[in-house]
């Protein structure tokens, strides 16, 4: 069953791994990986990525891409959203701290941050407007 606005905005703000799928040019399937995310219900989805990755190579050429994001308990949720990318910006530190934090615990952040800032080169933060939705609630096997 199809979730309510209100409840796939709030499943999609929860701190799931999401796959992000974009199209990755003519005769090859989409490139599908993994990644964190931030959402606050009613707004735009981010991400952040290498300045210089596929990735970001892919989301600038076809300026969108999806994410999906999923669980299995209590019940088997998932909620996809895909629309245009809106802002590329420059990650900061603070940006870099949010997303961990959002994902780590407290104790880890800051040693995950420092091996981050010194080892993953220029970060962008990509802006996504959320356009299409399609989720489910597929209850409790």
């Amino acid at each position: 069953m199809a979730l309510p606005r209100e409840e796939r905005e709030k499943f999609l703000a929860e701190p799931h791994v999401a796959a992000l799928a974009v199209d990755a040019g003519a005769g090859r399937a989409p490139l599908t990986v993994p990644i964190w995310y931030q959402y606050e219900p009613g707004g735009d989805v981010w991400i952040m990525t290498g300045l210089d990755s596929r990735k970001n190579e892919l989301i600038k050429a076809a300026g969108r891409f999806s994410l999906m994001a999923d669980r299995l308990e209590p019940t088997i949720r998932y909620v996809s959203v895909e629309g245009p990318v809106v802002e590329t910006v420059t990650a900061t530190e603070d940006d870099l701290r949010e997303i961990s934090a959002r994902y780590l615990p407290a104790e880890k952040v800051d040693g995950y941050v420092a091996f981050a800032s010194a080892s993953h080169g220029e970060q962008v933060i990509v802006r996504m407007r959320p356009e299409r939705w399609v989720s489910s609630d597929l209850g409790s096997v």
